[in-house]
């Protein structure tokens, strides 16, 4: 943290509490103090002071004092919300993920009630800014279910012109024929963006209509085929070290956790050339198995160096190394 220190916004961020822009609308609102007093934008915190933001109290640490954040991988399953507020008082996946003492978890990326995959969920509000925010374009694939089969035409479409949806036009950076049985068919599909049921709308503007829709990898982050559906697992601090130095954002994790995800990274390439399941579209397992085709398109942000460099395939491990089992939770 530099002699001026953080802004409150982003101090707040970090420690989870919420995005950047819901923190600046915090602060305009009147609901954070500074020692104290009501915050106001453009005021920075330094080590030592307390921000309270409504319940919240967070003592602000030095940056080598604050630690990694959490980062968990979540297999959704169909029928679940992930929202903590619903009417209908369905199932929601907030509710299975282990308690914190003076954070929140933080969804990257939403999905709907019907679809299922990978979320990502994480302690850091910044970490989520970078994986989410539009101008980072960051990747997300899915394979999807439909009913009846795509012509070439349709598919050029997609990928080449764009399909025009009522909020926009929307074009696939890549989409793949993956087979099927009988009237289903499954495609593998790429894009760079996170609008409210996007792909499902896409292929009901060409008249199909889905009948399954699975997240399987999101930037850098695959959905491991050992964690099934309704189970979690979290990362350790090597990978979340390579996820946060991937997004731009500083990241000094210990080199003995590095050293750990050796096996695991051995573990992930073997079951890269796994076979397909019967009708179902291929998982690759792993956190940066994809690293060299998933990066994200950086913006003007603060301490990016660059692109982000390519990080190796490992597998969910504990907070300290140790493999994770699916459904542990940290």
């Amino acid at each position: 943290m530099s002699e001026q220190g953080e802004r409150l916004q982003k101090v707040l961020a970090q420690a989870g509490v919420g995005s950047r822009r819901e923190m600046e609308e915090w602060i305009s609102a009147g609901r954070v103090t500074l020692n104290g007093e009501v915050a106001t934008l453009g005021m920075r915190a330094v080590e030592g002071d307390v921000i309270r933001a409504d319940s919240r109290t967070i003592t602000v640490k030095a940056q080598a004092e604050q630690g990694l954040p959490r980062v968990l991988l979540y297999h959704k399953q169909e029928g679940e919300i992930v929202s903590r507020d619903d009417p209908e008082k369905r199932t929601n996946v907030f509710e299975k993920l282990p308690k914190l003492r003076g954070q929140k978890w933080i969804a990257i990326g939403r999905l709907d009630y019907n679809t299922s995959g990978l979320l990502i969920f994480t302690t850091s509000g910044e970490l989520a800014n970078r994986l989410m925010h539009p101008r980072f374009e960051v990747e997300r694939e899915y394979a999807v279910r439909v009913q009846g089969e795509m012509t070439p035409e349709q598919m050029r479409q997609m990928t080449k012109q764009g399909i025009e949806l009522e909020d926009g036009l929307v074009k696939f950076d890549k989409l793949s024929d993956e087979g099927g049985e009988g009237f289903n068919h499954w495609y593998r599909l790429v894009l760079r963006e996170g609008r409210n049921r996007v792909v499902r709308r896409t292929f009901e503007a060409l008249g199909l209509t889905v009948s399954r829709l699975m997240r399987v990898r999101f930037g850098i982050v695959n959905l491991p085929p050992s964690i099934k559906r309704g189970k979690m697992a979290e990362l350790g601090e090597g990978e979340v070290g390579m996820i946060l130095d991937w997004v731009g954002l500083v990241a000094e994790a210990p080199a003995e956790a590095d050293a750990a995800d050796e096996p695991a990274a051995k573990n992930a390439r073997s079951m890269a050339g796994k076979a397909p399941q019967r009708a179902e579209p291929r998982q690759r397992g792993g956190v940066a198995a994809e690293a060299g085709r998933a990066r994200p398109r950086q913006g003007k942000v603060e301490a990016d160096k660059g692109r982000p460099r390519q990080g190796k395939p490992v597998t969910p491990r504990g907070r300290h190394g140790h493999k994770t089992k699916a459904g542990v939770k940290g």
